[in-house]
């Protein structure tokens, strides 16, 4: 996602030998160690849940389904994550929807049972084999860059590919394990795109309405209610032009149907309004940051408020009434921000996670007063961070994908959450 803006080298200087990158990579790696080694002896005393699982294969995606499934005489409930794979060579890739095994509503987990083993915390029941398994694969050509349900009906699920095509698909009508000797087979390929790209996403109060920008530097709008089952191919709605360099990702407002945002690598963030006449004008030009911007997000709770997320390593805050100028930033992480989400709970609190390997979570009703920068971090993750997504079923619940195949569902102690002390039980807080 980063440009490179290096001058060109200097006639004098010396580029690293392959002897020199080897070992200032080995000494990354032990640094990298160490820091996880500390972070896991912490870690019971910094969180409520974390379960880590190595999927076969990375993924660049990761969604939470809305629904729960609570089984009769079980102290655990199953949710459904939403993944991808990136395989290597000529391996095939999926979509894929896995199952994960989280403490009932009823169940205090403990977060003193950990598993060194397995890297667990919080002793609850079911197989501790299976916290996390994948039920269904779906065949896709190339990785899957992206992948997002339709909110109105969740089996339709939309995803991103490298061909710079969206694919569609209805899961029911696939097996939970393709055939050997199968070809991907969606449901409907939307053609709208020269380039591949990460930006999707499916409007919160149109059926069918998705959006999806692309490295072409274009976004384009669907509407796939109009297709028929004869045509298994569609055109775009409308194709908005309004950056100049890639587009790397694109939002709905949350609770005005009728405005969009995009934010690309020419360092800007820009407001749509599809009842504009216009593809080429949006309603507001910004000039966010002072790198490309990766993410945007819409507070889902205040019609005002979003923020983004740039490769100058800081998350911008901003008000929809005034664009001028920034709210707030956000500085502490190391390296460049690739996602912000908001939590569907509560107002005011943010998520971003960065090529620190970090997600950190901000709570900005406390923006001015004597606090640490970030609220939590999370640090168990020793690669990328691809993706988080929060859950939607419990609060303070996350799920991150790394480029190492690990994927993790953890949840911050609720002493380090709950800022009204009155909340917390009488036995947390007593000596």
């Amino acid at each position: 996602m980063a440009m490179n803006n290096s001058a060109p080298s200097s006639p004098y200087h010396e580029e690293p030998n392959e002897e020199a990158k080897q070992e200032r990579a080995a000494i990354e790696e032990r640094l990298i160690n160490e820091e996880y080694k500390i972070w896991k002896k912490n870690s019971p005393f910094l969180y409520d849940l974390v379960i880590t699982h190595a999927l076969e294969w990375p993924s660049l995606t990761c969604q939470w389904f809305r629904d729960v499934d609570k089984p009769e005489g079980k102290d655990y409930m199953v949710q459904r994550l939403l993944i991808g794979t990136h395989t290597s060579g000529d391996d095939q890739n999926y979509l894929e929807i896995a199952h994960v095994q989280l403490p009932k509503d009823d169940i205090n987990a403990d977060p003193r049972k950990y598993d060194d083993d397995k890297g667990e915390i919080g002793g609850y029941g079911g197989n501790a084999e299976t916290r996390v398994s994948v039920v269904q694969r779906i065949k896709h050509d190339g990785e899957v860059n992206r992948a997002r349900y339709m909110p109105q009906n969740q089996e339709i699920i939309a995803t991103k590919t490298v061909s710079g095509d969206v694919y569609i698909f209805d899961r029911t009508k696939h097996l939970l394990r393709p055939v050997a000797n199968s070809t991907c087979s969606p449901e409907l390929r939307l053609k709208g795109h020269t380039k591949e790209g990460y930006g999707l996403a499916w409007s919160p109060f149109k059926d069918g309405h998705l959006l999806d920008a692309s490295e072409d530097m274009t976004i384009c709008h669907w509407d796939i209610t109009g297709y028929t089952k004869d045509t298994r191919t569609l055109e775009p709605f409308r194709v908005y032009r309004g950056h100049e360099a890639v587009v790397e990702d694109v939002a709905w407002h949350s609770l005005d149907q009728n405005i969009f945002g995009s934010v690309g690598d020419d360092q800007k963030l820009l407001i749509w309004d599809i009842r504009s006449e216009s593809t080429e004008k949006p309603a507001h030009t910004v000039n966010a940051h002072m790198s490309e911007i990766n993410s945007l997000a819409f507070n889902p709770k205040n019609e005002f408020v979003l923020a983004t997320g740039a490769g100058d390593k800081t998350v911008n805050l901003w008000d929809l009434r005034n664009l001028k100028t920034k709210l707030h930033a956000l500085e502490n992480h190391q390296g460049e921000v690739i996602q912000v989400a908001w939590s569907p709970f509560e107002e005011t609190i943010l998520a971003s996670a960065a090529g620190d390997r970090r997600i950190m979570m901000w709570d900005l009703s406390r923006i001015g007063s004597e606090q640490t920068a970030e609220d939590f971090v999370h640090g168990g993750h020793t690669n990328k961070i691809s993706e988080f997504s929060w859950n939607p079923y419990t609060p303070w619940v996350i799920a991150s994908a790394a480029e190492d195949n690990i994927i993790q569902v953890w949840q911050p102690a609720r002493n380090i959450y709950i800022i009204d002390e009155s909340e917390i039980p009488p036995e947390e807080t007593e000596d």
